[in-house]
């Protein structure tokens, strides 16, 4: 089955679009992949939209800015997969199902609440196309975590890889997730921040979306009390699985002290790579080989330093392992999608916390 697969993620830098074939259980074939960046004036809007989103009590409600930035994301998604159609000449009559994550803006796996903006079935209306959409919400209500999802297209990815097993997937977006692959049901979980706090300290010191190739972080002093202090948080104590919503450790509330922006980019790029380390006391046995997906893996400063915490495991890029760096969640949410139309489970106990392996997505079906 042709499946494509949509993502956009908690640094709300843009839309990742992938094609892939799967029956949801191999994956046959890594097809095309593409990317539309958000301008400035659509990520002040979806910042808006996460603000107005953490008040919210009720998962439909769409108050204020809400509705507008569904309405944005739906249609720009659709853009994404129109023009992706248009120029990779894919004939969409052979597309199984589009995997539709939507925009987080609220998760809060604690009160069964998780939100996820953009309308599935307008999406498949307007594509003409089944859309899969609403991934989370089954896990969740179930008692689960509700991330992360991709661990079981991660493990079909790793399962074959010619690395020294165990091997862990880190995804290193807004926040960082892992998936620790070693034959048997994926184990996963957020680690801590990834690249949120960094891009919003970026943003409030210089006005720039981040820090490009960690180009400050590289110049600055890490404060290790600093990060011995975030890191005392009883969430990194906790073992897999776990999940953190974007603004659980938010710039603003981390007390933040008055360091330069290269010390205040070096301490908070190796506090992403210290929580990750954080993990790995809590893993059935140390990874040998680290996979990273996900925009911290464009950054060589962090992955200099996920490196120098992880060792002795060697540490790579997804594109040095053959895969794609920046479509691996956009193809995870292709698998996904023809998971969910098959009925097999999207997540495990290993993985999200739910009581046993669990389905989940509504298919939306287009009006004939």
């Amino acid at each position: 089955m042709r499946a494509i697969g949509l993502m956009s993620g908690t640094s709300l830098d843009g839309v990742d679009v992938a094609l892939i074939e799967t029956d949801g259980e191999r994956l046959s074939g890594l097809g095309p992949t593409g990317y539309r960046p958000y301008t400035e004036v659509e990520r002040a809007l979806l910042r808006r939209a996460l603000a107005e989103g953490a008040g919210l009590s009720e998962r439909t409600a769409r108050p204020g800015v809400l509705a507008e930035a569904e309405a944005f994301v739906t249609g720009v998604h659709a853009e994404v997969v129109e023009t992706f159609l248009e120029e990779e000449r894919v004939d969409r009559s052979g597309l199984a199902v589009v995997g539709f994550h939507g925009q987080t803006v609220l998760h809060r796996p604690q009160a069964r609440l998780t939100v996820q903006i953009g309308d599935g079935a307008g999406l498949a209306r307007r594509l003409g196309l089944p859309v899969a959409y609403d991934f989370r919400a089954a896990d969740v209500a179930a008692g689960g975590q509700g991330a992360p999802l991709v661990p079981v297209f991660h493990q079909a990815l790793a399962r074959d890889l010619a690395r020294p097993h165990p091997i862990a997937v880190l995804n290193v977006g807004g926040v960082a997730n892992v998936t620790f692959v070693d034959g048997g049901d994926p184990i996963a979980c957020d680690t801590g921040p990834g690249n949120a706090l960094i891009d919003d300290f970026m943003r409030a010191r210089t006005g720039a979306p981040l820090d490009r190739d960690g180009d400050q972080a590289a110049k600055g002093r890490v404060h290790e009390d600093f990060i011995a202090r975030v890191l005392a948080d009883a969430f990194f104590n906790r073992p897999c699985p776990k999940s953190l919503d974007r603004n659980a450790f938010a710039y603003a509330n981390l007390d933040l002290p008055d360091f330069s922006t290269a010390d205040g980019a070096a301490t908070l790029s190796a506090l992403t790579a210290a929580s990750v380390a954080r993990i790995v006391p809590h893993l059935p046995a140390p990874p040998r080989a680290w996979i990273v997906a996900g925009g911290g893996a464009r950054n060589p400063t962090l992955m200099r330093m996920l490196a120098g915490r992880l060792n002795p495991a060697t540490v790579e890029t997804a594109d040095a392992a053959g895969w794609s760096a920046d479509a691996l969640e956009a193809q995870a949410f292709a698998y996904l999608a023809v998971r969910a139309q098959r009925g097999l489970p999207l997540t495990f106990p290993s993985t999200t916390g739910v009581k046993a392996p669990l389905g989940g997505g509504i298919v939306a079906v287009p009006d004939n």
